[in-house]
């Protein structure tokens, strides 16, 4: 649990903010960050999670207000614009409504599994949380919201019907730089409220059962944003011999075992996260005797099947996000190719190929020109079948919250 009393509060006296032109063009169209270099007069100085008003310099009158951030480039993270709010808890409950009611078709859809609040998206700027049946787990990605953290948990219990909450921090709160923990006592996988879980936090997606850990499994336990992928890939997946790389704990492989595979191969390299793969195959009522599970790095697992003169029917890949930063967009481009050429010499021909991308760096025309480039130059042809993007409960609010980009091809030769 927490102790409330440690944590900071936000200063009374709110940060007065003048930017240049561009900026306020930018926040007039609902761009949800102010940068460092963006800012031309500031009233004073602030600490994490103070208010900061931004003025236009014409006629003084209110354009944003946001979360002040001294320590990273994007020193604002807005919460509202042009029309200016209290912000408070009552603020906070509104969005969360806002945001639960995007998401009511995936309920119709027999899912209890889905990201409830997708950041500046939603009104949450560095900010996600993740429903898991009847628990929830809140990741923070920057320390502006600890002096609002109990008010918001306030607003989820006011708006939002739980049984359990989960913390999860980003690396970047983990570091020494910052000491999140020690000096508020917040950790990661700590549980804010309810009783402790009796195991993994069960849900269902499109009809299938899941786990997942939400105190230590990557991100918060699941990758939510494949969602209508996996069920294409259901789809596509009857009769084939499947290969799903980058498999994490078996969500591209369950549902193409619910298609009707003639049988899978699970390559990942967190033995743990195989281990709850099999959990979700049985405890779909498939037989572990169809599904070969490899763990290996991704690369030299593929290496070894193609020297092994290995074929399947169907290759999905959904690599973790190559391109974190401009320095790494080459190594990135180059992994991508990599992956490309040795999934299709895995392929049988007429094979379904499933490629995924979410490097927000690498934008969408850019991934679908690489990939089909990268089949040319190692000899093959793709007829596309599909190009998908993001899921309705990751919504693009804005250019940059536009990550996710998905390719499905028949490959021949």
């Amino acid at each position: 649990m927490i102790d409330f009393e440690k944590l900071p509060a936000a200063a009374d006296k709110n940060i007065s903010v003048r930017v240049k032109s561009a900026a306020e063009r930018a926040l007039r169209q609902g761009h949800p960050w102010v940068y460092e270099d963006a800012i031309v007069k500031q009233s004073h100085l602030g600490n994490a999670g103070d208010l900061a008003v931004v003025y236009d310099r014409e006629k003084n009158n209110f354009l944003a207000v946001g979360l002040y951030d001294p320590l990273s480039p994007i020193r604002i993270k807005v919460l509202q614009s042009l029309q200016p709010k209290r912000i408070n808890r009552g603020f906070f409950a509104e969005k969360l409504k806002a945001a639960s009611m995007k998401r009511q078709p995936l309920i119709n859809q027999k899912t209890t599994g889905y990201r409830l609040v997708y950041g500046e998206s939603d009104g949450f700027p560095a900010l996600v949380v993740d429903r898991y049946g009847d628990a929830l787990a809140l990741k923070l990605y920057s320390s502006v919201w600890i002096p609002h953290l109990k008010a918001l948990l306030e607003a989820l219990g006011d708006t939002i019907s739980f049984d359990r909450l989960v913390l999860r921090l980003s690396r970047t709160l983990q570091t020494d730089r910052l000491n999140v923990g020690k000096l508020y006592g917040l950790n990661d996988g700590q549980r804010l409220l309810g009783d402790a879980a009796p195991g993994p936090a069960q849900f269902v997606e499109n009809g299938l059962l899941f786990q997942a850990d939400m105190a230590k499994g990557h991100k918060t336990g699941f990758f939510f944003d494949q969602r209508d992928n996996r069920l294409k890939a259901r789809e596509w997946a009857g009769g084939r011999r499947v290969l799903d790389v980058f498999s994490y704990t078996g969500g591209f492989s369950v549902n193409a075992l619910a298609g009707g595979a003639r049988s899978v191969t699970a390559l990942d390299a967190s033995a743990p996260a195989l281990e709850t793969l099999k959990v979700n195959v049985e405890n779909n009522g498939y037989d572990l005797a169809n599904v070969d599970v490899i763990a290996a790095d991704a690369f030299a697992g593929m290496w070894q099947m193609i020297e092994s003169k290995r074929k399947f029917n169907m290759v999905v890949v959904d690599p973790p996000a190559f391109a974190n930063s401009r320095a790494s967009m080459r190594k990135a481009v180059t992994a991508y190719r990599r992956l490309v050429e040795m999934a299709l010499r895995l392929l049988a021909n007429d094979g379904v190929l499933f490629m995924a991308s979410c490097s927000n760096r690498i934008d969408a025309e850019m991934f679908y020109e690489l990939v089909t480039r990268s089949a040319s130059v190692a000899g093959f042809k793709l007829d596309v079948l599909e190009k998908t993007g993001h899921a309705l409960d990751h919504p693009i609010g804005f250019p940059e919250a536009a990550y996710l980009k998905a390719i499905f091809a028949r490959v021949t030769k």
